[in-house]
């Protein structure tokens, strides 16, 4: 049975044929012999869930694993977001914690992830103990097992939030699109809190998530485009199914690629702070070009959040960011944060329209125009894919010579006029994918197609 458990990315994630109630509970007694072995026996822990129709109930089955573990076990009073959980861990002292979501996947799937005392992602050497730890529970006596009592953990992480941001909002009308997810109630209660005006789209319980994947991409967000365009709100945002990630609409640019919010939050923050950016290998240069006319540096990372955080806290960075929309800050726990990021956004915004900063660093910096496709590649041949392709590297792409070639995460080639190209396998998916960054839709267009033919000749 426990063939069928992967940790992954970001936890183990599955459709509900293999994400059963027993494998839960042998992750729950995995979580338990972990803790016991790092000396966290005794410590209390949380369990959150997401809103799907099967999370509460899998969240109640790891509850009873862990607290018949000896663990004293905390679970919001209702579905709540995973940065929620992650802040708890740290805000509360506790040994740690697990989150049932799929996040931004279909209905038909659910997940689970473990996220450490730190509050930050757990790294493969923590997952892979927990995977060799996988085994039916086996409870302790009952006289020692924990209580388990469902508690708010909304106030704490808005009090954070807003010490961090301090954003007056008064000025501010904002349209929150939920997707059914467990942002409602959580991330525009929190804009309103700061003050500003909010419009709720979506923000209805729905484990169906309206017929779509709760996933914040401009295909699914159609509405609340429409809504901002039209002038019914100075900003649109949206969440994910669990809410660690962020998507922004803004009246002039409908969608806001999310390289560019990484880049206009980046630079509202360095106009009172200063510190390093971290980016995954896989996000936008613009962020380097920021942080060189500020005297600041950035440092790359694979792609997984849990690189970004663990290189921010060996840089103490001021920010750390993903191009599929995570983010978090200096002072705050080092797990992506779509609710905190949104009172980000919704402060940079109030004080200059994000379409005029992002204005102004494309005047300064140049145009960005990011690109990603994906070619089909079964998961047992990605690694002799990725080897033929390091051994049949171009020494140009579109015309363009190849610089400087590095393999941080699967391979990049940083071409001589600033564009470069990446090729990797994905993490969650039987697919290589390749990426790309230049200047105009057409250069980005040629990059990718060279890209699809060295990947396609070497499959």
């Amino acid at each position: 049975m426990e063939t069928a458990i992967s940790f992954g990315t970001d936890g183990w994630r599955a459709t509900l044929d293999e994400f059963t109630a027993p494998r839960v509970r042998m992750v729950g007694q995995a979580v338990v012999d972990y803790l016991d072995g790092a000396g966290l026996g005794d410590d209390p822990v949380v369990v959150g869930y997401d809103a799907r129709e099967t999370s509460e109930g899998f969240a109640k089955e790891l509850a009873r694993v862990l607290a018949a573990g000896g663990h004293d076990v905390i679970v919001p009073e209702r579905d709540r977001p995973t940065p929620l959980v992650a802040w708890a861990i740290v805000d509360r002292d506790l040994a740690g914690g697990l989150m049932i979501t799929a996040s931004h996947n279909p209905p038909e799937y659910n997940g689970v992830k473990f996220i450490p005392e730190d509050g930050a992602p757990a790294l493969p050497e923590v997952t892979d103990r927990i995977m060799e730890n996988l085994r039916e529970p086996d409870p302790l006596p009952e006289e020692r097992h924990g209580n388990v009592r469902r508690v708010d953990l909304v106030e704490s992480h808005a009090e954070q939030a807003m010490d961090l941001v301090g954003a007056d909002l008064s000025e501010l009308s904002v349209a929150y699109d939920a997707m059914h997810g467990s942002g409602r109630g959580t991330t525009d209660a929190l804009l309103e809190r700061a003050g500003a005006t909010v419009e709720r789209r979506r923000c209805e319980r729905d484990p169906e998530f309206g017929g779509v994947s709760p996933e914040p991409s401009a295909e699914n967000l159609e509405g609340l485009v429409d809504a901002v365009e039209s002038g019914d709100a100075d900003l649109g945002i949206a969440n994910d199914g669990d809410s660690d990630r962020i998507a922004v609409v803004t009246p002039e640019r409908g969608f806001l690629d999310e390289n560019l919010l990484f880049a206009a939050l980046y630079d509202y923050l360095l106009e009172e702070q200063s510190g390093p950016a971290v980016r995954s290998v896989s996000t936008t240069f613009l962020i380097d070009e920021i942080a060189e006319a500020n005297g600041e540096e950035v440092v790359e990372t694979p792609v997984g959040f849990k690189w970004v955080a663990q290189a921010m806290a060996e840089r103490d960075a001021l920010i750390g960011g993903e191009e599929s929309g995570g983010f978090t800050i200096r002072g705050h726990v080092r797990e992506k944060d779509g609710v905190l990021t949104a009172l980000l956004a919704a402060a940079a915004e109030s004080e200059e329209s994000i379409d005029e900063r992002v204005d102004r660093l494309l005047d300064a910096h140049g145009d960005i125009v990011p690109g990603k496709i994906s070619v089909d590649c079964p998961d047992d041949q990605k690694a002799a894919a990725m080897a033929a392709i390091e051994d049949a590297l171009p020494d140009e792409l579109a015309g363009r010579a190849v610089a400087e070639t590095s393999t941080v995460d699967g391979v990049k080639l940083l071409l001589d006029d600033g564009s470069w190209v990446l090729v990797r396998p994905s993490g969650t998916e039987p697919k290589l994918r390749v990426y790309a960054e230049a200047e105009s839709t057409e250069a980005v267009d040629a990059l990718l197609a060279d890209g699809r033919e060295l990947v396609e000749a070497n499959v």
